[in-house]
């Protein structure tokens, strides 16, 4: 996989985490090796601007997700075809007080971000209830197998 970690605050993030996560995901949803990927940490004036423009909804938010190729899926058959997954936009210090309510590491609120907009941009939602649960739950064992992969 290709993914690039770009980081644009001050808070301190290991790319290198960031990139394995994905990995990680996209292989255990049979994406194609050759799949592009843009992880972008922001601070949270511009991803206020972003959510403005986008979904016209004030102030900075969690996590933003841009699909490229609408690339899906694969199975262990049939992996994806090539192409450009898209850009996951994170904001840390949003990520930040939602980790103090969750009561965990605002690091594991990341990478709990990141996996949900991976899946975003692999045409997973959750707006209607089962869909919710799906994906909440494909993202869940997603984060934990890669967590106890990584022995954390």
């Amino acid at each position: 996989m290709s993914t690039e970690v770009v980081n644009e605050t001050q808070t301190a993030i290991d790319g290198t985490e960031f990139s394995a996560l994905a990995d990680h995901v996209l292989r255990a949803l049979h994406v194609n090796p050759l799949a592009e990927l843009n992880i972008l940490f922001v601070d949270p004036e511009p991803m206020a601007e972003l959510h403005m423009r986008w979904l016209k909804l004030p102030g900075p938010t969690d996590v933003m997700s841009f699909p490229m190729d609408e690339l899906r899926p694969g199975t262990a058959e049939s992996e994806t075809p090539a192409g450009t997954l898209g850009d996951i936009v994170l904001c840390p210090q949003v990520a930040a007080k939602q980790a103090i309510e969750a009561g965990h590491s605002a690091v594991e609120e990341m990478l709990l971000l990141t996996t949900h907009g991976i899946l975003h941009l692999l045409g997973y939602d959750h707006a209607e209830p089962q869909e919710k649960k799906e994906m909440f739950d494909l993202q869940r064992t997603l984060l934990l197998t890669f967590l106890a992969e990584r022995g954390q």
